[in-house]
C-alpha cells in the first residue's frame, strides 16, 4: 500500500513540475508599441539624430537582438496601422480604414489566439480602437488620444463600456508604466506565461513632456534634414499641383509654405519671421519637444527592463518594440506622418530574446505589420489562423535568412484624403527592396452625399486633387528626392511594377469596384 501511495506522489509530484517546467520553457511576451516613434529617433537605426544617444535602453534591443531595417506598415494613420497589427489583415479586411473604424471583441484576433494558447493577456496605454478591448483579460487603456498630463483610464469595471474610468496624476508614459507594472507583480496569474501589449502615448503631437525633461537638449543644435529647405525633385504634379500651385495647402510643413498648417504654429514661432529662419526655429523646437517625449519613453522602457531583470523574466521574455508607423521629422519639409515616404511608411522594429535570436543581428526582409500578429502567435507555440493575411518570420528571428519563398514587396495605401490640415493626398503603391511606384489617386474613398467627416477637424478641403505617379530609385535615391517616373530609362522597371501592383492588389483582395469614381481614375492613369 505504501509503495502504492509512493508511486501516486511521484507520479504527482513529477506531472507538477513537468507542468512548471513547460510553463517556465513557454516565453513571455511584451509588446511595446510608442505613438508615432519613428526609426529616424532611435540611435540603433544611425540616422542623423543618432548622435544625440536618443534611446540608449531601445538600442539595447538591437545590441542584444535582431534589429530589422526594411518593416513598413501598411496604412500609416493610428488607428488602420494598429486595427492590422490586431487582425493580422490589410484595412480592406478587417474594414478599418480610417481614424473613424472600431475592432470590437469578435475582431481582437490576436488576443483571442494568444488566450487560446493559454496565455494570460494584457493591453495598457493607448488602445485608439473605440470599442472595448474585451478579449484581453486585463486592461487599463487611455480615451481615444488621451492626455498627456493627469490621464484618465478606462478599465474594466460594474458600469458598462466607456463608463468605467480612473483618473491619476503625473505624465502618461509614466502612469502606462505604472500601470504594466502593477500588472506584472500584482494582478497577472503567474502560472501561465504572459502577453503585454503596452502602448505609449508618447511621441504623439502635441508633444508634452514630463517637467524633468525641461532641460534636455536645451543648449544642442539638433541635425537638420537638407530636404527640409531644399527638396529638389520629390513630388509631382499629384502633391505639388501644376506650377507648384498646391504646394501652399498640401502636405503640412516646418516653415511657412503650408499655410494651413505648418509647426512654427504649434511651435509659437513669430509668423512674421521670414524662411529660412522661421523653418530653422520651428525645426529646433519641434524636435526638442519631440526628443524630450522620446526621453520619457526610453526612460519607461529601463523601468520595464529593470523590473523583469530583478524578477527572473528578461532572458524568458520575448521583448518586442516598435512604432505604430513612421513619422516626418521635417523630411521633405513635412510633418505628421500618412505619406508612402519612407520616413512614414517605415517601422522600427526591434526584438530581444536570447534563447533564439543572435545579439546584435540586423534583417533587411521585408515585413509589414500583417505579419506582426502571425509571428507572436508563431513565438507563442501556435498555428497561424488562414483568416489572417500576414505571415509569420519566426524562422527569420531564429537564423536570420529568409526563408525561400518570403515576399520581396509590400503594399500601402493611405485611404483618407486631404484631411486633419494635413492634407495629404490619398494614394496607394508598392515598395519593394530597390525601387517604388506610388499612384496618387486623388479623391476620398466616400462618395457624395455621405458623411466625410474623419474624428476631429474632419477633412479640410472639399475637392479632388490631380493624378499622379512617382517611382524612386531607392538604391541610388534613398531619400526619395528624384521622381524619376518619366525617365525612359527606367520604364521597363515601372512597368513591371505596374504588373507586381496590379497582382499584389488582386492577390489581396483589395478591388475599388465599389469606388466608381476612384475606379475611373485608375483606369484612366494606369498606362
Amino acid at each position: 500500500m505504501r509503495s502504492i501511495l509512493l508511486a501516486i506522489m511521484f507520479a504527482g509530484s513529477f506531472l507538477f513540475f513537468s507542468c512548471d517546467e513547460e510553463n517556465q520553457e513557454r516565453p513571455n511576451i511584451i509588446y511595446i508599441m510608442s505613438d508615432d516613434h519613428t526609426s529616424q529617433a532611435i540611435g540603433a537605426y544611425g540616422s542623423r539624430l543618432a548622435g544625440l544617444d536618443p534611446t540608449p535602453t531601445i538600442d539595447r534591443l538591437a545590441e542584444e537582438g535582431m534589429l530589422f531595417e526594411s518593416v513598413f506598415c501598411t496604412n500609416a494613420i493610428c488607428t488602420p496601422s494598429r486595427a492590422t497589427i490586431l487582425t493580422g489583415q490589410y484595412p480592406h479586411v478587417n474594414g478599418v480604414l480610417d481614424l473613424n473604424g472600431s475592432i470590437g471583441e469578435d475582431q481582437q484576433y490576436l488576443v483571442k489566439e494568444m488566450n487560446a494558447l493559454g496565455y494570460e493577456t494584457a493591453m495598457v496605454g493607448k488602445w485608439h480602437l473605440k470599442k472595448e478591448p474585451a478579449a484581453f483579460d486585463y486592461y487599463c487603456v487611455l480615451p481615444g488620444q488621451g492626455k498627456y498630463h493627469n490621464p484618465d483610464f478606462r478599465v474594466r469595471g460594474e458600469k458598462e463600456w466607456p463608463e468605467n474610468l480612473i483618473s491619476r496624476k503625473g505624465h502618461s508614459s509614466d502612469n502606462i508604466t505604472d500601470i504594466s507594472l502593477d500588472w506584472l507583480e500584482n494582478k497577472r496569474n503567474k502560472s501561465k506565461p504572459f502577453f503585454l501589449m503596452h502602448h505609449f502615448k508618447a511621441p504623439h503631437d502635441m508633444f508634452k513632456f514630463a517637467e524633468r525633461y525641461t532641460d534636455y537638449l536645451e543648449d544642442t543644435e539638433i541635425p537638420e534634414p537638407a530636404s527640409m529647405y531644399y527638396n529638389a525633385n520629390n513630388g509631382s504634379v499629384a502633391t505639388r499641383g501644376e506650377n507648384d500651385e498646391l504646394m501652399r495647402v498640401i502636405g503640412s510643413s516646418i516653415g511657412h509654405r503650408n499655410i494651413i498648417r505648418n509647426m512654427g504654429m504649434h511651435m509659437d514661432i513669430d509668423p512674421e519671421i521670414p524662411d529660412p529662419e522661421y523653418t530653422h526655429l520651428a525645426y529646433q523646437e519641434y524636435l526638442k519637444r519631440y526628443l524630450r517625449c522620446v526621453k520619457g519613453v526610453d526612460d519607461n522602457v529601463k523601468r520595464l527592463f529593470d523590473y523583469l531583470e530583478e524578477s527572473g523574466l528578461m532572458d524568458n521574455t520575448i521583448i518586442i518594440y516598435t512604432g505604430d508607423q513612421g513619422f516626418m521629422l521635417g523630411e521633405h519639409d513635412y510633418i505628421d506622418k500618412r505619406w508612402m515616404y519612407e520616413e512614414s511608411q517605415r517601422m522600427p522594429f526591434l526584438v530581444r530574446y536570447p534563447k533564439m535570436i543572435e545579439a546584435g543581428s540586423i534583417s533587411d526582409a521585408m515585413i509589414n505589420n500583417a505579419d506582426f500578429a502571425p509571428t507572436i502567435i508563431s513565438l507563442a507555440g501556435g498555428e497561424v489562423p488562414e483568416y489572417m493575411q500576414g505571415n509569420s518570420f519566426k524562422s527569420i528571428l531564429e537564423t536570420g535568412e529568409e526563408p525561400e519563398g518570403w515576399k520581396q514587396s509590400t503594399y500601402y495605401r493611405y485611404w483618407m484624403h486631404m484631411a486633419h490640415r494635413h492634407a495629404n493626398p490619398a494614394h496607394f503603391g508598392i515598395r519593394t527592396k530597390d525601387y517604388k511606384l506610388i499612384f496618387f489617386y486623388g479623391i476620398f474613398y466616400k462618395g457624395e452625399g455621405e458623411e466625410a467627416n474623419i474624428e476631429g477637424t474632419g477633412n479640410q478641403y472639399d475637392f479632388e486633387t490631380p493624378p499622379g505617379w512617382e517611382f524612386y530609385d531607392l538604391k541610388n535615391d534613398p531619400f526619395e528626392m528624384d521622381n524619376r517616373y518619366e525617365d525612359p530609362a527606367y520604364g521597363e522597371i515601372t512597368a513591371d511594377l505596374k504588373v507586381q501592383l496590379k497582382d499584389l492588389r488582386e492577390e489581396l483582395g483589395e478591388i475599388d469596384d465599389q469606388f466608381p469614381k476612384i475606379q475611373k481614375v485608375i483606369d484612366e492613369n494606369w498606362e
